[in-house]
């Protein structure tokens, strides 16, 4: 898969992401924000909360389950970038971080991908 692929099928599984919180009453505050520590996929919140949320695609579960691919060190990195967005943007609000699970057994042609939702993930 070129990195065009890779990139594509990513913010296809961003979208889902965000249309399912979108759905269930969150506002998506920030969606692929960069910083030197890498990306935040999704920066949404409701109520009180903040939510960090980190997005995971993948085809089916066969292999693994994919929040399995957020690792001590993605946490790291995700903890960095999440402490930077807060010093740039303060708001007062209770941060979390969240994984969500996109299983798109068709790709970007995959009309209801199934979404897996983790709150305080990590």
């Amino acid at each position: 898969m070129s990195g065009g692929d890779r990139r594509a099928l990513g913010r296809f599984g961003e979208a889902a992401a965000a249309e399912y919180l979108r759905q269930r009453g969150w506002e998506i505050v920030e969606a692929g924000w960069r910083c030197r520590f890498g990306e935040l996929d999704l920066v949404a919140q409701n109520g009180a909360f903040l939510a960090f949320v980190e997005v995971k695609l993948r085809k089916n579960a066969a292999f693994a389950q994919a929040r399995e691919f957020v690792d001590r060190r993605k946490q790291e990195k995700l903890r960095a970038a999440a402490q930077l967005y807060l010093e740039e943007h303060p708001t007062g609000l209770q941060p979390r971080f969240d994984v969500a699970e996109v299983y798109a057994p068709q790709g970007t042609q995959t009309v209801r991908p199934e979404i897996v939702y983790w709150e305080n993930a990590f």
